[in-house]
């Protein structure tokens, strides 16, 4: 007992959500869409950062030498 209310207003919530539709900017969907130009640098760089001796540690084991 007791139910009615609030089963009446989560069906009210749930309607309203269901057809609510809010303005789209469909001019900043499309810039995301497309992207912009890369104006950054990449995260990945081909300069070696001095942190190769336990690489080599590594692959030395991994070759059995």
């Amino acid at each position: 007992m007791g139910r009615g209310r609030a089963k009446a207003k989560q069906t009210k919530v749930a309607r309203d959500l269901k057809y609510y539709s809010p303005k789209t900017d469909l001019s900043a969907l499309e810039r995301e869409l497309h992207g912009a130009a890369p104006t950054a640098e990449p995260l990945v760089s081909d300069e070696p950062d001095g942190d190769d001796e336990y690489e080599d540690d590594y692959a030395r084991w991994a070759s059995g030498r």
